[in-house]
């Protein structure tokens, strides 16, 4: 990957709704190199998908809880079990594998609290091998970016 795939990369994290012939100008390439390279990237596994960023709070699920997780013991059963149920809930938008005292560490998006609250009791309980569940409430933004930083 050069420093135009970059380019091309940075570009469509801003904007996935541009057009070749768009995206082309901006990084400077005539249409036909630039798709070739798009969808080489594609082909690649590089641009996975292309998705739209919408607004937590306007969709209906203000709250984003960010949980972490340290499973009673770490044997290959408790985790296969433990990442499948994650993997199965809507509700998990993110899930990190963490090192320090915690083993993951997930992003969650609800309606409320009596929301999280379900949650945490049907769905998180439900899980066997969990040693503890520790939550803290994002009550504001500073930043989100969608556009990776430049290495080059």
């Amino acid at each position: 990957m050069d420093s135009k795939d970059r380019q091309i990369i940075a570009a469509l994290q801003r904007n996935g709704r541009l057009t070749n012939q768009d995206l082309a100008e901006q990084v400077n390439l005539s249409p036909s190199p630039c798709l070739r390279r798009t969808r080489a990237l594609e082909e690649q596994g590089v641009i996975t998908g292309y998705t739209a960023i919408v607004d937590e709070k306007t969709y209906g699920l203000p709250i984003t809880a960010l949980v972490r997780i340290r499973l009673e013991k770490h044997s290959a059963a408790v985790v296969e079990q433990f990442e499948k149920k994650v993997l199965e809930t809507e509700q998990i938008l993110d899930c990190y594998i963490i090192t320090g005292s915690e083993d993951y560490l997930l992003r969650i998006l609800v309606e409320d609290l009596q929301d999280y609250e379900e949650f945490v009791r049907r769905k998180l309980h439900s899980i066997p091998g969990i040693g503890s569940i520790d939550t803290s409430f994002a009550y504001g933004v500073l930043k989100r970016a969608t556009v990776f930083p430049d290495i080059g």
